[in-house]
């Protein structure tokens, strides 16, 4: 499948820029190309200035100009092109940047006349500066002398020494202002041991230039240890004076991400959370009025999490993207506090990437259990009503009726030869009496009257949520499409309820949400005749997979189990992760606070797989990347190791390039066919 990436709509509306991924298996590479298309209707056409691999396409607000990143000449720089806004035409590509740690995420000024952009750099070196070329230079031998050296080992004298998929080193994000003219370059957080902005799952560049160019807001965490913080600040900077020194705007103890100002440079809105050292607290809107200095919550009584958002051009309207029941659909507030619904009801899918217009236009991405993102145009209409949204808090006072045009049709031939059965939701009652609500997808072509083999899917998180959205990591429809029952579970835990549910698993991982589960599979057992209860098996990934490790060591109820980057050991996962803050958050401490205490009152030994092992009886197909920092490959042995000493059934799918999630594509490949073997080898009878 063609994969949308990124977008980027023109300054007057009329036009989309937008990345398309082509994987190609045999060679086992995925390339990412630009396409450019009108909004109004058209045939899309590759962007002339751009080659393979190109990126992070800016329009300027003259609409004259592009910019985009490159790694053309061997090094990611800066390139701007001429752009007709007319005909859509680009040409005259030059390249802008020429540094030497190179450039990412590049944003053009209001006014034209300067370039924002984010480049890794060793910040004992002399600040990158066009009047210093000592800076520059400094960088470039550090470099020159890493790659050379036959010495690999490192030193660490912190914490964060790595990330996700990758060593942190010595070098951090900093921001940096380019001149489109001269080509001058200019560190704006010299000397800064901190990354600016801070690293993030969802990529970008975390800052945003005022209307008037004359002011930069970026985030970034001072925290001296960042492994316990996620306490991100929202600060600003004074772009005209070349001594300023940034200044601290954000007020709460926790993270606070994603500023933008406002089309008439009066608001900086950004998503702010209250808790310290909770990465899963709510997400709010929050408002902050340049002129009196002073902030709100735009959402004072909204209780789901505010995933993304964007001003709309008249200054006084916020879009905004909210998980909510399985969906995530557009709404809107009004600085007065009047907040609607986009759509007369939860549209169906998850919606992303928002470009609103000064025409009235939503551009966005839209996706579904059943479909890839695609690019779309939204229109609301004006009929007039009252009522309550379900699942959110706020009141309504337009209905707002969506015309919905799609742009792109990366996957339509391909969607077309597809059988992709429909995804049906129910609710049901936690022992506890919380309604919760799960999913059931039948196989294609199937029959009410047969009975069919179950994949349970646990997601993971623990704050995360199955619903309408597409994946390429773990697609439910292709789980289905071998003859099973797929069924999805949004146990405590979970977004989309409230925060309250979401605070619902810390310190309690597998209390009520292992219950939850269960709960709920008996529900889709009870209430769907298709589903053969006598053939089930468990899978789960990061939280999922720990869940998988639990459900092991708790019921015998699954014919095989498959646990992907799971915690098992929840002592030894304390030490061997790098995001400190998350485990001492969930386990309410640190292992050492518990020492000398009963295991009932301990939750890294009360919850952890590896103390029930006694109990494990279940085939169990483990699977775990060398890369991954955040469950280190180690739990995953530990989980295999066990299993082989109890002589329980069980397979170890390694893989030596991979981190947190199997990317690659020939791994890819390899992990669906060996999950898919594991299940069918349990649960499917000889000869289906």
């Amino acid at each position: 499948m063609k994969r949308l990436g990124e977008t980027a709509v023109s300054p007057d509306g009329k036009w989309l820029v937008y990345s398309v991924t082509t994987v190609d298996l045999q060679k086992n590479s995925k390339t990412a190309e630009l396409w450019l298309q009108k909004i109004e209707g058209g045939e899309p056409l590759k962007l002339a200035v751009a080659q393979a691999g190109d990126g992070g396409v800016d329009f300027a607000a003259d609409r004259k100009r592009i910019l985009f990143t490159s790694s053309r000449d061997g090094s990611q720089q800066v390139w701007v092109a001429d752009f007709d806004a007319a005909t859509g035409a680009t040409s005259n590509a030059k390249k802008l940047t020429s540094i030497a740690t190179e450039a990412d995420n590049a944003k053009w000024s209001p006014d034209g006349h300067s370039v924002v952009f984010t480049s890794s750099v060793y910040p004992d070196c002399p600040a990158i500066s066009f009047d210093d070329a000592s800076g520059d230079k400094c960088n470039a031998d550090r470099d020159k002398a890493a790659a050379a050296s036959k010495v690999k080992a490192q030193i660490w004298t912190e914490l964060l020494y790595r990330h996700w998929n990758h060593y942190t080193g010595p070098k951090r994000s900093h921001l940096f202002v380019v001149d489109v003219d001269s080509g001058k370059v200019r560190d704006l957080n010299p000397g800064d041991t901190h990354d600016v902005p801070p690293f993030s799952l969802g990529g970008g560049g975390g800052f945003s230039i005022s209307p008037d160019s004359k002011e930069l807001a970026f985030t970034e965490n001072p925290d001296p240890v960042p492994a316990i913080s996620t306490s991100a600040q929202i600060w600003t900077l004074d772009l005209t004076n070349p001594a300023a020194k940034p200044v601290k705007i954000s007020t709460s103890a926790g993270g606070n991400f994603n500023p933008a100002y406002s089309a008439d440079g009066k608001y900086i809105a950004w998503r702010s959370q209250a808790r310290a050292g909770y990465e899963s607290d709510k997400f709010r809107l929050w408002l902050y009025d340049r002129s009196a200095k002073s902030g709100k919550d735009l959402l004072p009584k909204f209780d789901n999490w505010v995933d993304e958002f964007a001003w709309a051009p008249d200054s006084q309207t916020v879009l905004f993207v909210s998980g909510s029941l399985g969906k995530a659909p557009v709404s809107a507030v009004r600085l007065d506090g009047t907040s609607f619904p986009f759509a007369s009801e939860p549209t169906e899918g998850e919606f992303s990437d928002l470009h609103p217009t000064t025409d009235g236009l939503l551009i966005a991405t839209k996706m579904t259990v059943a479909s890839p993102g695609e690019a779309a145009t939204f229109r609301p209409g004006t009929k007039q009503g009252a009522g309550s949204l379900e699942g959110l808090s706020f009141t309504w006072i337009a209905t707002h009726h969506v015309i919905d045009h799609p742009l792109t049709h990366l996957n339509d031939a391909l969607l077309a030869q597809l059988d992709l059965p429909k995804m049906q939701d129910f609710w049901f009652t936690a022992k506890d009496g919380t309604k919760l609500q799960g999913f059931v997808i039948p196989p294609p072509g199937y029959d009410p009257q047969k009975k069919y083999p179950v994949k349970f899917l646990i997601h993971g998180g623990p704050q995360g949520a199955w619903g309408d959205s597409w994946s390429y990591r773990w697609n439910a429809e292709l789980f289905a499409a071998n003859g099973y029952v797929v069924v999805m579970i949004n146990p405590r835990g979970s977004t989309g309820y409230g925060q309250a549910v979401v605070d619902g698993v810390n310190g309690d991982w597998g209390g009520k949400p292992y219950t939850d589960l269960m709960t709920g599979l008996d529900y889709a057992e009870q209430h769907y005749p298709f589903i053969d209860k006598t053939r089930e098996c468990a899978l789960g990934a990061s939280y999922g997979g720990y869940m998988a490790n639990w459900v092991l060591g708790h019921t015998d109820r699954f014919k095989c189990i498959v646990s992907h980057d799971g915690m098992f050991n929840a002592e030894s996962a304390f030490g061997s992760t790098e995001e400190d803050w998350f485990n001492t958050w969930e386990f309410k401490g640190a292992p050492w606070d518990y020492y000398g205490k009963p295991d009932s009152e301990n939750p890294f030994r009360k919850w952890s797989p590896s103390l029930y092992a006694k109990n494990f009886k279940t085939p169990t197909l483990v699977v775990h990347g060398q890369l991954d920092y955040r469950l280190d490959v180690s739990e995953g042995l530990q989980l295999f190791d066990t299993l082989q000493l109890r002589h329980v059934p069980s397979q170890m799918l390694y893989f030596p390039d991979e981190g947190h999630w199997v990317l690659k594509p020939q791994n890819s490949q390899l992990w669906y066919k060996t999950v898919n073997a594991w299940v069918d080898k349990w649960t499917k009878a000889s000869g289906q």
